[in-house]
């Protein structure tokens, strides 16, 4: 795989968990259901998982993905 197909599987990864957290705490609809909804414990889990992405991979990341995970 080269590295331009990581970039894209990271940044991937990172959208995913930032979008899940972002339903989870009632910030955009579910587009599954069309609505908002709620659940801080899940928000939770998905924040934690970025955090420990970004404490996992430190002095790994290129800076641009560096970049991309705490623009988040």
């Amino acid at each position: 795989m080269t590295d331009a197909n990581h970039n894209i599987l990271f940044m991937q990864l990172i959208i995913q968990n930032q979008q899940i957290a972002m339903m989870s705490m009632g910030k955009i609809k579910n587009p599954v259901t069309d609505r908002i909804e709620r659940n801080l414990e899940h928000a939770k889990i998905y924040i934690d998982t970025l955090d420990m992405l970004l404490a996992k991979t430190k002095g790994n990341l290129s800076s641009m993905r560096k970049n991309f995970l705490l623009k988040l």
